[in-house]
């Protein structure tokens, strides 16, 4: 600011007498009215406010605004839906193959072969059963893979047949035997078979998608167990 400046803002200063007059006028408007001042002076207060720092007070709140919303979709990109719940474990799982076998659990084991009676054009697949406790439930189930020219011809087993529902049908690519221990009825310890009969194409048949599972219920405690495995 140059000399010159400064001497006239100074004379302009000093030349400056206050309007006593209006002053007060402005006082009683200001006390008749006091909602009215007190807007006035929010409006010189919002006027005095800088350039810069509306600046900072718009870039703020919009910033706080950006961040909210970053965060609710963080929260939702995070909290992703609930997967779709598996059905109820209700009756036997899948068989598995031979390779998964598991011939023995608690007071129950068993074992799946090929009957050597078996001829070319015809089969038996034995199920033999071992319990070490009485069975009060039992399902033992019997698949064979349907390769070429696989078709039931019957079955037994060693306990009576009016201890047993008995169901043989097509499943799934298999031919499936399936005893189903009656209600009220009971198996005692020791050691039982179960067995299906087929005929079969012509020549050697390969068993080793065959397999079996037993599901029982042994002894008072009413202990549960199951057994699976494949043919040799």
């Amino acid at each position: 600011m140059t000399d010159e400046l400064r001497g006239l803002l100074r004379e302009s200063a000093e030349a400056h007498q206050p309007d006593r007059a209006r002053m007060l006028a402005r006082v009683e408007r200001g006390t008749a009215r006091p909602g009215t001042a007190r807007r006035s002076r929010d409006r010189e207060r919002t006027r005095a406010l800088s350039w810069p720092r509306i600046v900072l007070a718009t870039l703020a709140t919009a910033g706080t605004l950006t961040a909210s919303a970053l965060m609710v979709v963080d929260v939702d990109a995070v909290h992703d839906p609930d997967p779709p719940r598996s059905p109820s474990a209700v009756g036997r799982a899948v068989p598995p193959t031979a390779a998964g076998s598991r011939t023995e659990d608690g007071p129950l084991w068993a074992d799946g072969s090929v009957d050597p009676h078996s001829n070319a054009y015809w089969a038996q697949s034995n199920v033999t059963l071992k319990a070490g406790e009485p069975l009060t439930a039992l399902v033992v189930e019997l698949r064979i893979a349907l390769t070429e020219g696989v078709k039931d011809t019957g079955n037994w087993r060693t306990r009576p047949a009016a201890d047993f529902d008995l169901s043989a049908r097509q499943e799934g690519g298999f031919l499936v035997y399936r005893w189903t221990l009656k209600p009220g009825r009971t198996v005692p310890p020791g050691e039982h078979v179960f067995a299906g009969q087929y005929d079969h194409a012509t020549g050697g048949r390969d068993a080793k998608d065959d397999t079996y599972r037993i599901d029982a219920t042994a002894g008072a405690a009413e202990r549960g167990a199951s057994v699976w495995g494949g043919f040799a």
